[in-house]
């Protein structure tokens, strides 16, 4: 099973840089998208043999999140459940038979850090208990655009960026939460090193230079590592300032 997830930075602009090209090549069984920015009865994505599930901010043009499965799911829902964070379509949750996979786009803490407070103090703790309660049904996969780069190998400046949104200590202690809980960063199972990033500031040609920052992440339950067959970022794939990540799993659906 091979799953891919992809913060777009707006679904209808990648649909115009190739985005359905892409997903006719690399076949995913289930591909997640974050900022989606539109509902899904204002976007054509024709593609057969895909469901597609959407979960869009109520405000227009902002955040959303969405997912096309071969695999029919058990199970659909948008949110988390808890009020104040589902406003912003951040959160699509599907069930299968052996695992739940939840697609999330974490919101960012702002260039001021005027979102830090309730991202790493409300935002953090409630998705990370999401988590749990789910676990204690089945094991749970997760991914998307976390908004963090975790640790100093996962971006190309980590000295010059020690007090910038998506690299401050509280932001980087959330994500030490995830891995105390249990989870596992699928792509340090296959490689240590620096160098392999998932976004890149449009500024400077810094894709071209790969000084860029990972961000875009599948973590898993423990109960999974032994079907965790590879993890892998596709730099090369382009049509948004991020770029897709993946991973191979054993096992039917």
């Amino acid at each position: 099973m091979k799953l891919i997830s992809w913060n777009l930075n707006g679904i209808r602009s990648a649909l115009n840089k190739g985005l359905l090209d892409f997903i006719k090549k690399s076949k995913p069984d289930v591909l997640c998208l974050q900022e989606t920015r539109s509902p899904n009865d204002a976007v054509t994505a024709d593609l057969p043999g895909y469901e597609q599930y959407w979960n869009h901010a109520q405000k227009p043009g902002y955040s959303g999140t969405a997912v096309f499965t071969r695999a029919r799911p058990l199970k659909v829902s948008s949110g988390t459940g808890n009020a104040k964070h589902d406003n912003e379509g951040r959160v699509i949750t599907l069930e299968y038979k052996d695992f739940f996979l939840v697609n999330v786009y974490v919101p960012n803490s702002k260039r001021g850090l005027e979102r830090l407070s309730y991202r790493t103090k409300e935002w953090d703790v409630d998705f990370l208990g999401y988590l749990r309660k789910l676990e204690k049904k089945k094991p749970v996969v997760f991914c998307g655009d976390l908004n963090v780069a975790h640790t100093p190998v996962d971006l190309a400046n980590p000295k010059g960026n020690e007090k910038n949104h998506g690299f401050t200590p509280e932001e980087r202690a959330g994500f030490d939460n995830l891995v105390k809980a249990g989870f596992i960063d699928t792509f340090r199972e296959f490689e240590q090193g620096g160098g392999h990033y998932t976004w890149w500031s449009p500024m400077g040609n810094c894709r071209e230079r790969n000084i860029g920052w990972r961000i875009d992440y599948f973590l898993i339950s423990p109960a999974l590592r032994p079907r965790l067959k590879g993890a892998f970022i596709l730099k090369d794939i382009m049509g948004s300032d991020h770029c897709p990540v993946g991973i191979e799993i054993s096992g039917k659906w």
